[in-house]
This record gives C-alpha cells, sequence and structure tokens, in this order.
C-alpha cells in the first residue's frame, strides 16, 4: 500500500482533503465566519451612522416618527429573538453531545422563532402601508388622514361607549398650524424640521411643537401623531424600512440555514466529532439577533 493510500485511509470523514486535521478545519471555519461577521457589521454600521446624522440634524422627524411605530410588537419581537438564541446556543450543545433528537426539537423552535419575527414584521409592515407610511414613493399624507381621522372617530367612540369624557380635541387634519393640506403635501415641503407656510413671513417656515412625554408610557395607544408630525417624519419611516428591511432579509437567510441544518441533522449526519456546521450558523443567528436589540431600542423607545 502506498503513503497516498494509506493517508487516505486514515483520513477523518469529515475533514476536508485539503486540511490536515479537524482541529485546523474548525479553526478556518471560525476565522472565515468571524470575518464574514465583520463584513456585516461594518454594513450594518453604515447604516448606524446614518441614522445618527439625520437624528442629530433632525430631532423632531424621529420624535414624530416613532409614534407611527407599535412599541407592543416591537417589544414582543425582541424577545422572541432572545428566545430563539437560546434555543440555538443550546442547539450547538446537544449536537456536541450526540444529542440529536433534542437537537432537531432545538433547531425547530429556533426556526419557529425565526417565523414568528417574520410574520410580526408583516403586521407591522402592512399596517404601515394601509395608513399611507410606506418608504419612498409609497408614503402618501392623505392616506395617513384618513387613517387618523378614522382612528380619532373610533377612539371618541370607544369612550362614548363607556361613559368617559373624551381626551383633547384633535388637531383637525386638512389644517396644519395655518398651512393648507395642499402646501403641506407639496414637494417642496421642508421634512426635516418644518413646514411651509406662505402666511409665516419671509421665512415662509412654522415651527411645530415637540410632543410632550408622560414619562414611561407606550405610544401605541393615545399619543398617534398628526397629519402635519407624519409629514415631518418621512426621512425616519425611509431610515426605519432600511434598516428593519435589511434585517429582515438577514433573519431569512438565517432561517433558510437554519432549515438547512435541520434537515442534515435529521439524517445524522452531525455529532460530538462533526457539528461545525451548527456552531458556524448559530454565531449567524446571534449576530442577527444582536443588531436586532440595538435597532429596537433606536426605533422604537425614543423619547425627548
Amino acid at each position: 500500500m502506498s503513503q497516498a493510500d494509506a493517508d487516505h485511509q486514515h483520513h477523518d470523514e469529515h475533514v476536508a482533503h485539503h486540511f490536515e486535521s479537524a482541529g485546523q478545519q474548525v479553526s478556518s471555519g471560525k476565522l472565515g465566519m468571524w470575518v464574514f461577521l465583520a463584513t456585516e457589521i461594518l454594513m450594518f454600521g453604515g447604516l448606524f451612522v446614518l441614522y445618527a446624522v439625520y437624528r442629530h440634524n433632525n430631532p423632531e422627524t424621529f420624535e414624530y416618527g416613532h409614534l407611527l411605530l407599535e412599541t407592543k410588537w416591537g417589544a414582543i419581537n425582541t424577545l422572541v429573538l432572545i428566545a430563539s438564541s437560546f434555543t440555538m446556543a443550546w442547539g450547538v450543545r446537544t449536537a456536541q453531545l450526540n444529542k440529536r433528537k433534542a437537537t432537531s426539537v432545538l433547531l425547530t423552535l429556533t426556526l419557529l422563532g425565526g417565523l414568528g419575527f417574520m410574520c410580526i414584521k408583516y403586521i407591522e409592515y402592512s399596517g404601515k402601508f394601509s395608513h399611507g407610511t410606506g418608504p419612498g414613493k409609497f408614503f402618501d399624507v392623505v392616506a395617513y388622514e384618513k387613517y387618523y381621522n378614522k382612528h380619532q372617530a373610533d377612539h371618541a367612540h370607544d369612550h362614548d361607549a363607556k361613559g368617559e369624557a373624551h381626551d383633547e380635541p384633535a388637531e383637525p387634519a386638512p389644517v396644519l398650524h395655518g398651512t393648507t393640506r395642499a402646501a403641506a403635501i407639496a414637494p417642496a415641503v421642508n421634512f426635516h424640521s418644518d413646514i411651509a407656510d406662505p402666511a409665516a413671513g419671509p421665512a415662509g417656515l412654522v415651527k411645530l411643537d415637540p410632543p410632550k412625554p408622560k414619562g414611561f408610557h407606550i405610544p401605541w395607544v393615545h399619543d398617534k401623531p398628526t397629519p402635519a408630525q407624519v409629514v415631518q417624519s418621512r426621512n425616519f419611516v425611509d431610515i426605519y424600512f432600511a434598516m428593519t428591511g435589511l434585517h429582515g432579509i438577514h433573519v431569512l437567510v438565517g432561517m433558510g440555514l437554519i432549515g438547512w441544518i435541520l434537515s442534515r441533522n435529521m439524517r445524522g449526519h452531525f455529532s460530538s466529532k462533526n457539528y461545525m456546521a451548527v456552531d458556524l450558523v448559530g454565531l449567524y443567528w446571534h449576530l442577527v439577533d444582536l443588531i436586532w436589540i440595538f435597532l429596537f431600542p433606536l426605533l422604537y423607545l425614543i423619547h425627548t
């Protein structure tokens, strides 16, 4: 028997032939994954810098814009992803211990966590589009006026049904602090911090009052922004969809990878000697969860 045949016979079936040992393969795989994750952080880092610059230059935009978000859904999604990170880490451990059935159960739970996250994002996104507060060309203050007026009517009806006094009357949607509705939705409107108002003097601008915080509260019940504030929040809406949309794509990729290793695990491909794929997918999933933990407070918990 030649030396080459002897080496081939003693070569671990789980180790690719261009590696000398399992340890070298694992080290190379983890180094490659960490380099890839670093590029992911750089990509999201650019969006975080964009967020910081816009928020610093246009604070009103973000103060009004976060009122368009449903904090309860963001909080639920945060808990879902934290739980999925736990099941993913546990799944890696059971793979190391040769517990194939437990690994399959934990990977399935992680996959369901990702599915639950995406279902909640679908509810949020569909609500934004139906209210006329989608990204870019889908932003429509006219559609939001209809939603806003309906919300005010429903809110008043609920108070009447309970025999309660109404809150302070809402600002009429068609008139925005002396600005006509047509002027508010014109392309020439400054979407940064002011609304164009021809009657406001040479500057032609009128400052909107920022929302007054009431301590810790969840803004999805009573603090709905007015149409004037919605016009102010357009930049925030675009940034929200850019950041959460890119994150959502990464969640879908992670779900695909988890489904792949789940299928392999059910066919008995992983053991205490060969679990690197599970470990690397787990690293990717933890990064996806970590990014959301930053996105949630930055987008949903903005207070002055």
